[in-house]
């Protein structure tokens, strides 16, 4: 910064007003389109400077003390961002807007659930939540302060709905999300929090959660109707090598086998090994695979139904 300043104090006005815009563009760039006041006065701002801005229209208030670059209304990932550095050093995006961060939920609030440890913090706009969080427990990804995966379910748990925490929890599973800390290691730091006996029947129970299977199938069933795609066997028994393995979805005469990976966290954790080893014995026996996890099915159900049309279709015409 000595070199900038060294720079700045060598330039004219208009120089100088040119230098600090390309400061901030830069910063903004890296920011999803968002900074905040004090980053602005760190750079060598001052107050009168940026009132400047805002009054012709370069800068545009999002919260207190946290602005938009230029005209751009910001995306999800901005305004997570903006409502984190709204609440100051020490915040972190928690709770379902983690979630909805992480890809556990399939939708959230538009209002930021944001952790700002034990300080007061009041801003319209944001639900900020008093929470002490250890170093394992957050990360920062692509630039933005985030509680991890493990910690996120954690706070989630005594909030959402017994269906959604299952799905979060699936979801978490099957994409193989994993932090530095564990669920089971949360709740013996925090034995009582809310959510904790939700949790602990997860960890425990006998009980197969995740997606109910008729409610994965029906919702994978209705897609492949809305795009005229052929309906597969389901559950369907196959002979590999002497013995019969049980696939979601088969198309036997495309020889392709898809496999819902969203049911019974429980079950699939035991299953593991043998998931693969099915697997790999479909491919040597000239069977294609594909997995589709709920969340790909909710959030992209267009790209899905590309994919599968191409998957079935003759030989011929995937090598064109």
């Amino acid at each position: 910064m000595a070199i900038a300043w060294s720079l700045v104090r060598r330039m004219g006005g208009g120089s100088t007003n040119r230098f600090w815009d390309r400061e901030v563009r830069t910063l903004a760039e890296a920011q999803y389109g968002v900074v905040a006041r004090r980053q602005l006065l760190e750079r060598g701002l001052s107050r009168d400077v940026i009132a400047g801005r805002l009054e012709r229209g370069l800068l545009h208030p999002l919260h207190v003390g946290v602005y938009v670059v230029g005209p751009r209304i910001p995306n999800e990932r901005g305004r997570w961002l903006g409502a984190v550095l709204a609440c100051g050093a020490g915040a972190h995006l928690s709770h379902r807007s983690a979630a909805r961060f992480w890809g556990l939920l399939r939708s959230g609030s538009r209002v930021a659930e944001v952790a700002v440890g034990m300080a007061q913090v009041r801003r319209p706009g944001i639900v900020a939540r008093r929470t002490v969080l250890q170093s394992d427990e957050v990360e920062v990804v692509d630039g933005i302060p985030v509680t991890c995966v493990a910690r996120t379910v954690f706070d989630i748990a005594g909030l959402v709905r017994e269906r959604e925490l299952e799905r979060a929890w699936s979801e978490m599973e099957v994409r193989q999300l994993t932090s530095r800390v564990s669920v089971p290691q949360l709740l013996a730091r925090s034995p009582r929090r809310p959510g904790a006996p939700a949790l602990r029947k997860l960890l425990g129970g006998d009980a197969p959660v995740g997606i109910p299977r008729n409610e994965f199938e029906e919702t994978f069933a209705a897609l492949l109707d809305a795009h005229g795609l052929p309906r597969p066997e389901i559950n369907a028994d196959l002979r590999l090598r002497g013995r019969f393995v049980e696939v979601d979805c088969l198309w036997r005469r495309e020889r392709l086998a898809l496999e819902l990976d969203g049911r019974a966290v429980h079950a699939r954790k035991a299953a593991f090994e043998s998931d693969k080893l099915r697997d790999r014995k479909l491919v040597v026996e000239g069977w294609r695979t594909m997995h589709l996890t709920w969340q790909q099915l909710q959030d992209e159900p267009a790209l899905v139904a590309a994919d599968l049309r191409a998957a079935l279709a003759p030989a011929r015409r995937r090598t064109e």
